[in-house]
């Protein structure tokens, strides 16, 4: 028997006749719709900006191609934490365990195995942290924010310990890695491919699978899962291993686009894959969200890091103005939420 949506699940913890609980859910509903709409326009508006404050600079295909390149590291990460957050949970970990997948695959040690065990290792890097971290929230009963919190702190440390704190570099015998960001295909480097595969196939399970509709009661109402025969346990356990596989495939893109492992990689990713899930319209409680607007919130983020560095405008005030896009979508979340009067 297919398991409940949130939708099935959420009333079910109030009374039939709590019409202004029913309403409110309703208004949250309309509210995504609309946020679509509001992010669509503002790549618009963006891109107007762009065009008007470097017109021989930002729309050039080279640019283009820039941001959908930027676009797709992070893209990859915001695929696994929409998956954990509508699941009720969060993970701050994401960059580290990246930077560590890709230190760990260009081991002088790994590198001497070829690029597809390089790759199978940073995969398998990256879904073991996500799976130590599914293990202490579910079965350890931590919080996810200080188990994640604990993993970031980790995996940064042994991804220091591992490269020395020095890059390493993708020996020449390797190359079929780097032709993943230099082979383009229609204009656009493979890379970018690779994300929309991965946010393609992410759409499907979330929306037309049995696992896509676990997700959404899990993090909906956990105890009327359970009710209904879900084991909650086992499927937070595999949504943060979701989330890990999807830094490993991070890791591959990376070290395609930069041609090394670091350390440094993905600082302060989970800062842009978390606020792109939220601006996209996704409950922090859990239970409700879309990966379309999880991709249209990436790439107003990407696009809004772009005209920074276009302008040379400090990484201090890109910090800031991401701040405020934060706040501003949890209160309109808040007013969502809020049972009219």
């Amino acid at each position: 028997m297919d398991a409940p949506t949130s939708q099935d699940t959420a009333p079910r913890t109030k009374q039939q006749g709590d019409r202004p609980y029913t309403r409110s859910m309703m208004m949250l509903g309309r509210l995504g719709e609309a946020r679509h709409v509001g992010l669509v326009l503002a790549l618009v508006i963006l891109a107007v900006i762009g065009v008007v404050t470097q017109p021989d600079n930002f729309a050039t295909s080279s640019n283009v191609v820039s941001i959908l390149a930027l676009a797709s590291t992070i893209g990859v990460i915001t695929v696994g934490a929409t998956f954990v957050i509508i699941g009720g949970g969060i993970d701050l970990s994401v960059g580290a365990v990246m930077a560590l997948a890709s230190v760990w695959a260009t081991t002088l040690a790994t590198q001497s195995y070829g690029p597809y065990v390089m790759a199978l290792c940073a995969i398998l890097v990256g879904t073991g942290a996500g799976l130590v971290n599914g293990i202490l929230i579910a079965y350890g009963r931590l919080v996810p924010f200080i188990a994640t919190l604990a993993m970031l702190v980790a995996a940064r440390g042994l991804a220091q310990r591992m490269s020395d704190r020095r890059t390493q570099l993708l020996q020449p015998e390797n190359n079929a890695i780097e032709s993943l960001s230099t082979t383009r295909v229609l204009g656009l480097p493979l890379v970018v491919f690779i994300f929309a595969a991965v946010a393609l196939i992410g759409w499907l399970v979330l929306n037309r699978t049995t696992f896509g509709r676990r997700t959404f009661a899990v993090g909906g109402n956990p105890e009327a899962a359970r009710l209904a025969g879900i084991n909650v346990r086992r499927h937070t356990l595999l949504l943060y291993a979701l989330s890990g596989l999807c830094c490993g495939i991070a890791a591959i893109i990376i070290m395609a686009r930069t041609t090394t492992g670091s350390s440094t990689h993905g600082d302060l990713y989970e800062l842009d894959a978390i606020a792109a899930v939220i601006i996209g319209g996704t409950l922090l409680t859990g239970g409700r969200g879309t990966l379309v607007g999880s991709i249209l919130g990436l790439l107003v983020f990407t696009m809004i890091t772009n005209l920074f560095i276009l302008n040379g405008l400090d990484t201090s005030d890109q910090l800031i103005a991401k701040g405020v896009i934060i706040v501003i979508a949890v209160l309109l979340q808040r007013r969502g939420l809020r049972s009219p009067t």
